[in-house]
């Protein structure tokens, strides 16, 4: 695509940049809100980039952050563009209006990827659809895997964070130009995305940067340190090199990629092995997210918009037929997620009660998905009723077995349904109502902290977007809760917070 005299030009503080029209809506790609992280910079907290003389192109995506491809199984469903170049702490910004004035609101998107893959290239993130309702779309790359997440003994943690954070400054300082107002920025995420706007939620030095989030079936955690020292040590003894960044630094860039996915076969969230995660650090996430906002003061006057798909787990287990290979090893598939949800015995026959038809993988994947997601977050929203909106969403797609799974309303709260990639997870013929009325709510969100529905309060009002119109549905499956409480009761404890090591 090439530049005319017609194309947008904004300035930002580092240099001017030149976005294209695309049907009535101003974009601008591939913008570089810190420096390349590499060379002396690996491992590193981002810095500003290097400012730049005349009018830099922005008509095309900017470079993404180094990842391994997704499985071939996963593949099927899941879309993932790699674009080459160093230059891969980028963002992306729709604005229907460019020019100081405008004032509109601003939504940021964290992508997700189990913070291992996936980039704001993805073309289920198209942010036109939000710029054409009036909303400036801003989504953003950072670094992923043990570039962003690694955990050494000479180098902070948390880069991919930190990363974040630096966009979030960039959208403060520059967003005005674009259109948008500083003020009312949203920042919003699914999946690993959503663990990051949790820790965000939870940083001092965040604070300030949004006004409001939305958490899309992730929730705030911070996983045991020596859970990621695990990944880092058995990529460096799969490369014979030190765990030190140093080492990883001097390393080939294509051998830690492939040292990393094959020892992150197992880090499924399943099967819970070692996994990259952001820890508490001490500094920018100084205590466990999720105790840091239930218990605590943590971003008290931020809006909060969260929840969950209802089958999310099926994208878990049916790629690659676990499923079947679950239903299969029956009690001892139990046993094992008993161990991985830390619950008692009295949860699991619940369970079993509650879902007398349910097969082995159905129990197995919704006790890990209630564990992860749907308990942790009605935990949050109890800590924050009247500012706090619950959705749950419900339509099945079209593919057989998917269910409502794990990633499958991004079409919908995108309105990009009529992608090719969209139509990887729903199949033909996903519901042109059912779009029009998630994105309508998230961008009723971002405009005013109202996505139109009650905001949660001891009834327990969740919006249900499945089959026919979107409804409100009162205490929806409080049964599982209620069993989850019970066995904190019995067993004396918190959900486990991580250690500090």
């Amino acid at each position: 695509m090439t530049a005319s005299r017609t194309d947008p030009v904004v300035g930002t503080p580092h240099g001017a940049v030149r976005g294209r029209h695309e049907d009535g809506i101003a974009v601008f790609r591939g913008i570089p809100y810190a420096a390349p992280p590499f060379g002396p910079r690996r491992f590193r907290p981002p810095v500003p980039p290097e400012p730049w003389d005349g009018v830099r192109d922005a008509g095309a995506f900017g470079p993404t952050a180094p990842k391994p491809p997704y499985s071939e199984a996963f593949a099927r469903y899941l879309s993932d563009p790699t674009i080459p170049g160093d230059d891969c702490l980028n963002l992306n910004v729709w604005t229907p209006q460019p020019g100081p004035g405008a004032r509109l609101p601003v939504l940021v998107w964290l992508h997700g990827g189990a913070l291992t893959r996936g980039s704001s290239a993805v073309p289920v993130y198209d942010g036109r659809t939000f710029a054409r309702d009036g909303v400036v779309c801003v989504s953003v790359n950072y670094r992923l895997g043990v570039e962003g997440y690694g955990l050494f003994p000479d180098a902070p943690a948390n880069a991919g964070l930190r990363d974040q954070i630096a966009a979030l400054e960039w959208v403060r300082d520059s967003i005005e130009a674009f259109g948008g107002d500083p003020g009312r920025v949203t920042v919003a995420g699914q999946s690993a995305g959503a663990i990051s706007v949790g820790a965000l939620l939870a940083a001092p030095r965040a604070r300030g940067l949004f006004r409001r989030a939305v958490l899309q079936s992730g929730a705030p955690e911070a996983p045991d340190r020596d859970k990621v020292r695990r990944m880092v040590r058995r990529m460096a003894a799969r490369l014979k090199i030190p765990a030190t960044a140093e080492a990883f630094a001097a390393a080939d860039r294509a051998q830690l990629l492939r040292a990393q996915a094959e020892v992150g076969r197992l880090s499924s969230p399943v099967l819970g092995g070692p996994a990259f995660g952001i820890v508490v650090d001490g500094d920018v996430l100084p205590e466990d997210p999720l105790e840091a906002l239930v218990d605590g003061e943590a971003a008290r006057d931020v809006d909060l918009m969260m929840g969950w798909t209802r089958d999310e787990y099926r994208l878990w287990l049916v790629p690659g037929g676990l499923l079947e290979r679950v239903d299969r090893l029956g009690s001892v598939a139990l046993a094992g997620a008993r161990a991985r949800c830390h619950c008692g015995n009295e949860v699991v026959r619940g369970y079993r009660a509650l879902r007398p038809d349910a097969g082995t993988a159905e129990t197995v994947g919704q006790l890990v998905t209630d564990h992860l997601l749907r308990i942790p977050l009605h935990r949050l929203a109890d800590a924050r009723p009247g500012s706090s909106h619950v959705y749950e969403f419900a339509w099945p797609s079209n593919l057989p077995g998917l269910g409502a799974c794990h990633a499958l309303e991004l079409g919908f709260v995108f309105d990009s349904g009529d992608s090719p990639d969209a139509r990887r997870l729903a199949g033909e013929g996903a519901p042109r109502e059912l779009a029009d009325a998630m994105h309508g709510a998230w961008v009723r969100f971002a405009e005013s902290g109202d996505p139109g529905w009650a905001a949660w309060d001891a009834t327990h009002p969740v919006r249900v977007f499945g089959d026919g119109a979107p409804y409100t549905a009162y205490g929806p499956r409080d049964a599982e809760y209620d069993l989850w409480k019970a066995d904190v009761t019995r067993r004396g404890t918190r959900s486990r917070r991580p250690a500090r090591r």
